[in-house]
């Protein structure tokens, strides 16, 4: 530098203008440099994704198979690596995190936890027990009651005297309805706590219940025997009776399982005594010109074929667009023994137990069936024309 410069007086103006020189040299200097785009940084769209990712500002935690990022698979490594813990201090995090999850209602979640930290096989007898009485908790919110006795059950073989195992496996066995393993819970519960009301109360209710469930099944052993009877009488009456049913597989003898309906409409009306021992009847009706099917599901034996007949006919069926099925301008028809043969029926003047004694009336599946055909129709022609 110029020595004669170092002690000259710079005016206003002359500051200004070296300023601007000086930022003139250095702009020209930053655009003689070579322009490189920054490449290391998170786009506008994705800084928030980006920002998600890390531990600090996570809205949730990440998902089997998530991308994790380095510090969180560090996190994961300090919390959860077999390297860093040992078998109790694992088993105590899942412990921690099952308790997380079960605060927030997060059940199944919470069952996985209590499930990780119980593979652990830590020594502690303690911590697996309550790991094991953990997971019997969510599991009864979930009212998996039997997976929830079980664990109580696992957890009391780590703890005799675990009184919340026993509290727990008390009400589960009084959910499954085995209320002798209930009051015997509720008396172990007892013997530690006798004044507890809850239990108190529940043993009770298990009393009452087992009471009531014995009841109801001498009743129903009751009932059982009486339907026996019934069913016996019904084969022996149908036997004596000289009606023809068709047998499953040869058989020589007539059981009940000759008599179950095939058709699905009618499978639960099995033919049955009324009140005054009377038998009625599920029967079928076929159309076979327009191939059409109606089911009666309790025919009386004593009723008139014209009565039914009337009461169905009532209003034309929705297929008979022509009005020709009436009363009057139908015949009704049987077929004999393997269908080698076809009976027409006095519809005026047979009731249904008059012509189930026929003995060429053979019933199939436990189910009369009856063919009805318009009065001199082509249909029942070609019919008859086939006997």
């Amino acid at each position: 530098m110029d020595k004669s410069n170092e002690n000259k007086m710079w005016t206003e103006e002359e500051r200004l203008e070296l300023a601007a020189k000086l930022d003139a040299e250095l702009d020209e200097y930053i655009n003689s440099m070579e322009k490189k785009s920054y490449t290391e940084g998170w786009s506008e769209d994705k800084w928030q994704e980006e920002m998600e990712k890390h531990p600090f500002f996570m809205k949730k935690a990440p998902e089997p198979g998530d991308e994790l990022s380095p510090l969180m698979e560090g996190l994961q490594q300090l919390k959860y690596g077999k390297d860093e813990n040992t078998p109790e201090e694992l088993a105590n995090n899942y412990k921690e995190d099952g308790n997380f999850n079960y605060k927030h209602e997060n059940y199944r979640l919470a069952i996985l936890s209590y499930t990780e930290g119980i593979k652990t096989k830590c020594k502690d007898n303690d911590l697996i027990a309550q790991l094991y009485n953990n997971r019997a908790a969510a599991h009864f919110m979930l009212q998996n009651y039997r997976s929830s006795l079980n664990d109580c059950k696992l957890a009391l073989k780590f703890k005799p005297r675990y009184s919340k195992a026993l509290n727990r496996a008390a009400i589960c066995n009084f959910h499954i309805k085995d209320y002798d393993q209930c009051s015997d819970l509720c008396d172990q519960f007892l013997n530690q706590s006798p004044t507890d009301k809850t239990i108190l109360k529940l043993r009770s209710d298990a009393i009452v219940a087992r009471e009531r469930l014995q009841r109801d099944k001498r009743k129903q052993v009751k009932l059982e025997k009486k339907l026996d009877k019934e069913d016996e009488r019904l084969l022996e009456i149908i036997s004596r009776k000289g009606i023809n049913l068709e047998l499953a597989d040869d058989k020589q003898k007539l059981n009940l399982r000759d008599l179950e309906p095939q058709v699905p409409q009618i499978a639960q009306s099995r033919v049955h005594f009324d009140e005054k021992d009377k038998l009625v009847w599920p029967v079928m009706i076929l159309y076979p010109e327009t191939q059409q099917t109606d089911f009666i599901q309790n025919f009386h034996e004593d009723t008139l074929l014209i009565e039914q007949l009337i009461e169905l006919f009532k209003e034309s069926p929705e297929w008979d667009v022509e009005h020709r099925y009436t009363v009057d301008n139908i015949n009704v028809y049987f077929e004999g023994k393997n269908k080698c043969s076809v009976h027409k029926v006095d519809i005026q003047l047979l009731t249904l137990d008059q012509i189930l004694r026929n003995k060429q009336f053979i019933v199939h599946g436990g189910t009369p069936a009856f063919l009805i055909f318009v009065k001199s129709s082509e249909a029942e022609k070609c019919f008859l024309a086939n006997y």
